[in-house]
């Protein structure tokens, strides 16, 4: 189908995508048109990555906008949300206007409803409905990328509920859903009420296989002899021989260790194929990623991306993640060695994919458990993209015959699992539940079951009134907590409305209290509000910064640190020391499993707090053996849930809301409590804070007054010092003629070195401080 044939979209769209080098639609495309998105009906596309889903998207929105409605698209990740806005963006050409949501779940984001089209996470969304945001009963077209991960326990509950409530408030509304792997696409068809689109078309060859002894075997029957030369690793020579044809790679495996391992290992057969021009390039980026923060991962990741290769996982700074994806994008990094979170996250192409580890660690299976299909098959298809390699090749390792035979069963010739809802687990419920009552979207227990009808769940569910007892059993939880309240009982003497006294329980109103509002509002779990105002209920004196966040670290919504091999011993006695301090009832050391969970909430409690007494960087993740970017979601979670502790302590109206308030601003800013106020100026950090608190200066006020010379010695670099100024409201924060003047003494000397590393040095005779990114410093 050409594009010239296309109808119903802006005007100037067609022009946009001819200039884009788009002349014919792809197969999956065209057969998407036939069926009807152009006029707004609802469809299911299943097409390999690489085959045109995004372009399926855009003509759906496109016409839904031409029809003067609004556009939303749904995605998983806010990185990708971000890639999407970019790519969107291009339509502003033809004057489609687009916008970006992501974070602050307190918000309606009303500036949204000016847009076109608006990209944004399933939590955005579910917030957003939750909060009353007018302006989605307005959408006209909907698109859910990555629909599959439904399928997903701790995501998949969201986008499920966020699609049946979107559909609830306009039943007109287009619905296109899209994913590269679901084994069950007509089940999810029949559930939004869609046609289907499902193809394995790609518009280049994808083989897949499994490489053993010196060859890759495909499953078109073809091999390539990839010889293995004595103590050589597989995935070395992998790597290395489509480096020298001039293809990039992925190699997937099971562990953080693991990616910087191979990336280590991997960078002496990348650094081979480099030009000079890409090492001056690679010097650049490895600075740039040693700006991002101090830590020893830091340095390692900087290390391997100086000789052309790189490791992604979760551990990793978001900062750095985005620094290593776009050099990879832009062929300047070479192989990329990565969890499985690669796999779902932004557009990342190779031509050769490596599959090495096929099983990894799983608690519940009590050790290595093999990966699912589905997961194995989105790592498979980010293998090869149009107008950037001739072919993909996705190939996993195997060390015998036997397990070559099995892999190509196990994963190359197999379908991915079908897509299950997980709504039914009480985590997901207790959360939607009271959301879908507090929103109004159900006002009796009659309404609440007819919502939850409409759910995948309810879709797929065999099981005879499992879905009514589930339900029960949450609105119980959700009533002795106080959440929700039931109006219509026989009151009893005692002026208690009793729900097993309800002549139809179905009729009586379901009504979220201020609590639970307040609840659904924060996007809380119940269950995390629950233990937080409790905890904040037993305190007898002003909680202490240790106890509040060892509280929010025994909440569903932080996940904690594990403890390590002999750490049960060391926590315990810091337990001891300091149970004084702890909130809630204590657990007896008898009780072990509930005895380790706080044990292990009293381990990133201490992270926190030790965080909040300006330890540095670098020695908190090699104290807790953790990433950059570990340490940055467990600041930016303990922010939030101190945010939403606050709430919680003024609804119920306690008196320690100011101790929550102070905690929350010495974890946001890393800092004691007599830095507060300095950190309280743009531009001022933890460790420049301290630095000027060395030499004397300790407010704002004291900023405004204060010798420059001393300034200038505490902040070092002189448009450093005279933004600061000009922050903190200086009349004249000109810093011409300016010398440093440094106090003789020893706080200010202990301040200047012990507190800092080399990362946020500047160089000599430069005023670069401003540019340094690090989790501490602005």
């Amino acid at each position: 189908m050409s594009i010239e044939e296309l109808s119903g979209l802006p005007p100037g769209a067609v022009s946009h995508f001819r200039e884009e080098g788009i002349e014919e639609l792809y197969p999956p495309q065209a057969e998407a048109v036939e069926a009807g998105i152009l006029d707004g009906e609802n469809l299911v596309a299943a097409v390999p990555t690489a085959s045109g889903k995004t372009m399926i998207a855009a003509l759906s929105m496109l016409s839904a906008i031409e029809r003067g409605g609004t556009a939303l698209y749904i995605v998983p990740l806010r990185a990708l949300a971000s890639e999407k806005k970019a790519e969107f963006d291009a339509y502003e050409a033809f004057g489609v206007t687009t916008g970006v949501a992501t974070g602050n779940y307190e918000s309606t984001s009303e500036w949204l409803a000016t847009k076109d089209l608006i990209v944004a996470t399933s939590e955005k969304v579910d917030s957003l409905v939750r909060n009353g945001a007018d302006w989605l009963s307005d959408l006209t077209c909907v698109v859910s990328d990555e629909v599959h991960l439904i399928d997903d326990r701790s995501r998949g509950p969201t986008l499920e509920v966020t699609l049946a409530k979107l559909r609830k408030l306009n039943p007109r509304l287009q619905v296109v859903a899209l994913s590269a792997t679901v084994g069950n696409a007509g089940e999810i068809a029949e559930w939004l009420d869609a046609d289907l689109v499902d193809t394995d078309w790609r518009p280049i060859d994808l083989r897949t296989g499994v490489h053993y002894g010196n060859a890759l075997h495909f499953d078109d029957g073809t091999t390539r002899e990839v010889p293995v030369e004595g103590t050589e690793k597989q995935e070395t020579a992998i790597v290395a021989d489509i480096l020298d044809e001039g293809g990039s790679s992925l190699v997937f495996v099971n562990s953080r260790r693991n990616a910087e391992a191979a990336a280590r290992r991997l960078a002496s057969v990348s650094s081979r194929v480099l030009e000079e021009g890409e090492r001056n390039d690679l010097r650049d980026l490895a600075a740039e990623i040693r700006d991002v923060s101090d830590s020893e991962t830091s340095d390692d990741l900087a290390d391997c991306v100086e000789r052309g290769a790189a490791f992604h996982h979760a551990g990793l700074a978001n900062e750095h993640r985005s620094l290593v994806e776009d050099a990879f994008r832009e062929r300047l990094l070479k192989v990329i060695s990565a969890t499985p979170t690669l796999a779902a996250g932004v557009n990342t192409p190779a031509r050769r994919v490596v599959v090495r580890d096929w099983r990894r660690f799983d608690p519940s299976a009590g050790g290595m458990a093999p990966l699912s299909v589905l997961e194995v098959h989105q790592m498979m298809g980010r293998a090869g993209r149009p107008g950037l390699d001739p072919y993909g090749e996705a190939v996993l390792l195997a060390k015998s015959h036997d397990e070559r035979e099995d892999l190509f069963e196990r994963y190359v010739w197999a379908d991915p699992e079908p897509v299950r809802s997980k709504l039914a687990a009480e985590p997901a419920l207790r959360t939607h539940v009271l959301a879908t009552i507090a929103s109004g979207f159900a006002r009796t227990r009659e309404g609440l079951l007819e919502f939850m009808e409409e759910t995948l769940y309810a879709s797929q569910s065999t099981e005879a009134g499992r879905l009514e007892t589930v339900t029960d059993s949450v609105l119980a939880y959700l009533e002795t907590n106080d959440f929700v309240e039931r109006d219509g009982g026989r009151e009893e003497p005692d002026g208690f409305t009793s729900a097993a006294e309800l002549a139809d329980p179905d009729e009586v109103e379901l009504r979220a209290t201020g609590l639970g509002h307040t609840v659904s509002r924060l996007y809380l779990d119940p269950m995390s509000a629950a233990t937080i105002v409790h905890g904040l209920e037993s305190a007898d004196e002003r909680p202490t910064a240790l106890g509040l966040y060892q509280l929010l670290s025994r909440t569903p919504d932080m996940y904690e640190l594990y403890l390590r091999s002999g750490e049960d011993e060391r926590f315990a006695e810091l337990f001891y020391e300091r149970e004084d301090e702890l909130l809630g009832d204590l657990p007896s050391e008898y009780e072990d499993d509930r005895f380790e969970d706080w044990l292990a909430a009293l381990k990133t409690g201490k992270l926190l707090e030790d965080w909040a007494d300006e330890t540095d960087e670098d020695r908190l993740t090699d104290r807790y053996k953790i990433g950059p970017g570990d340490l940055r979601g467990k600041v930016d979670t303990a922010e939030w849930l101190l945010g939403a502790a606050e709430s919680l302590a003024a609804e119920i109206d306690s008196e320690w809301t100011v101790a929550v308030r102070e905690a929350r601003a010495r974890v946001e800013h890393g800092v004691r409590e007599e830095l507060l106020e300095l950190v309280s100026i743009r531009g001022v950090g933890r460790k420049r804070a301290r630095r000027l608190y060395a030499a004397g200066i300790e407010t704002p006020a004291d900023l405004r007054e204060a010798d420059k010379g001393v300034v200038l010695a505490a902040l070092r670099g002189t448009k450093t010092a005279e933004t600061i100024l000009e922050n903190a409201g200086r009349e004249d924060p000109s810093m011409d003629g300016v010398e440093e003047r440094e106090r003789e003494d020893a706080a200010f000397e202990s301040a200047s070195s012990g507190h800092t590393t080399a990362a946020e040095e500047p160089a000599a005779e430069t005023d670069d401080a401003e540019s340094q990114s690090s989790l501490s410093d602005f």
